[in-house]
């Protein structure tokens, strides 16, 4: 059927699902779309809700991308506050309740959500999981009357919290049963200056740590058991481990892969036709080592949405494999990287030296220059950038997006030690760090050889 006259449904108001919405309309402005969101609102920024909390971002209204009105202006039906209960893909209806709604293309981009501990105490009022505005409009309401947070897990979204918090002015602590902050994704010499700079803000961590249960009194928490003792608290913040929400999909009869995400091509079909998933509840491929990953960053869900739109009217359009460039602030440090870092190349045993340096993000003279210091992950034979990791006080994401863009290219250390750079003093020093770190490379190579 070709785009004019068709009946879009799209499940799920995140990133995905929202830019799946708006991309229809821009390319096929005829298709009926209508989209089921379980939230009372749409177009907000989740990722900016610890800054809100630590004063960074003065209000809640500053996360709204737009407003609902906008949605219906350009013809978008936003069922807001519905909750799609089940999917039928031979009568291609998806079901509110006993209602139907019919559909020639469908779009299932239902996120994902937090993995609930099982432990003692897990149903207790005051464990707040980070996702919904409203409830983190509440949330910053009782941040007025307390003193005493525990946040679970030294994830992005853990560290985000845990410095912003603590910069509130509240007593926080931050458990982590690893040695190291972030553990999963970044190595422990990046992460260093974090845990430096939260230490510096006032926050306590506690790595190592185990949660074993929330204590509680009146059915309130009131403190967080641990293998190395119990922290006192008032709430407790749970940035655990993101689940995708597969479970519309699966009911339905879709495929799941082996991350838990649905199962799709690059132009993010399932293999029902007609059907597309996009977002955090998708698994897709890793340019690197083409091994399948799975929630990812808002922008990825946006980009998904997109190309499953573009598809879904018509247009052929496909999405990559991912290289993750990535990027944070953790207290006052930059840290950033893409595709795999030096732990998870040990990790997947694949074979890797590491080239590094610390440079500088202005001129030396300059006010406000901070270092840098870059790690690029090699592979022996080609020379070939197979990851980076840095850390810093600015330009860390420019420096993660550049490298992205790069290593899905191919580029190797010749290419980085031998690259243009910008040179102007308020914004770029002479030499660019990340060519330091493939010069040092080099010549551990050329020491190697001639050794």
């Amino acid at each position: 059927m070709a785009a004019k006259g068709l009946r879009l449904v799209i499940v799920g108001g995140g990133a995905a699902g929202i830019s799946a919405a708006s991309t229809t309309k821009a390319i096929a402005p005829e298709t009926s779309v209508v989209l089921f969101s379980e939230y009372e609102d749409v177009a907000y920024s989740p990722c900016g809700i610890p800054f809100v909390h630590g004063r960074e971002i003065p209000n809640f209204e500053a996360l709204f991308l737009q407003s609902r009105q906008h949605y219906a202006d350009v013809g978008i039906d936003l069922q807001l506050e519905t909750r799609v209960t089940r999917v039928d893909l031979r009568e291609r209806k998806v079901y509110v309740g006993s209602r139907a709604y019919e559909w020639d293309r469908l779009i299932i981009a239902t996120g994902f959500d937090y993995e609930r501990p099982d432990i003692a105490g897990s149903d207790l009022e005051g464990l707040h999981y980070v996702k919904n505005i409203r409830r983190a409009m509440e949330f910053d309401r009782l941040l007025e009357q307390i003193k005493k947070v525990v946040v679970v897990s030294a994830s992005p979204l853990g560290i985000e919290m845990a410095g912003n918090l603590a910069r509130r002015g509240l007593e926080t602590h931050l458990v982590d049963e690893s040695g190291w902050l972030m553990s999963e994704v970044a190595d422990p010499d990046i992460m260093q200056p974090v845990e430096e700079s939260l230490k510096s803000l006032g926050t306590k961590i506690h790595l190592g740590t185990k949660v074993l249960g929330f204590v509680g009194s009146n059915g309130k928490v009131k403190s967080v058991k641990t293998t190395t003792g119990e922290l006192d608290c008032d709430v407790a913040v749970m940035a655990t481990h993101k689940r995708p929400n597969n479970l519309l999909a699966r009911e339905a009869g879709l495929e799941i892969g082996s991350t838990g995400g649905i199962l799709v091509d690059d132009r993010m079909r399932t293999r029902v036709d007609g059907v597309y998933a996009a977002g955090d509840c998708v698994e897709v491929i890793h340019g690197g080592t083409e091994l399948p990953v799975q929630g990812l960053s808002g922008s990825h869900a946006y980009s998904q949405g997109r190309v499953a739109a573009a598809n879904a009217v018509g247009e052929q359009r496909s999405y990559d494999p991912v290289f993750i460039p990535w990027g944070m602030v953790g207290g006052d440090v930059h840290v950033g990287g893409v595709s795999l870092g030096e732990t998870l190349h040990k990790m997947l045993g694949i074979p890797h030296f590491v080239a590094a340096a610390t440079g500088i993000s202005r001129a030396r003279y300059y006010p406000g220059v901070t270092k840098v210091r870059v790690k690029l992950i090699v592979e022996p034979k080609t020379l070939r950038v197979t990851g980076a990791q840095m850390a810093g006080g600015e330009g860390i994401k420019e420096r993660a997006d550049f490298l992205g863009f790069a290593l899905k290219r191919g580029a190797t250390l010749e290419d980085f030690a031998w690259m243009e750079n910008v040179y102007s003093p308020p914004i770029g020093a002479l030499m660019e760090p990340i060519a330091l770190a493939a010069q040092a490379g080099l010549t551990q190579v050329k020491q190697l050889r001639q050794a």
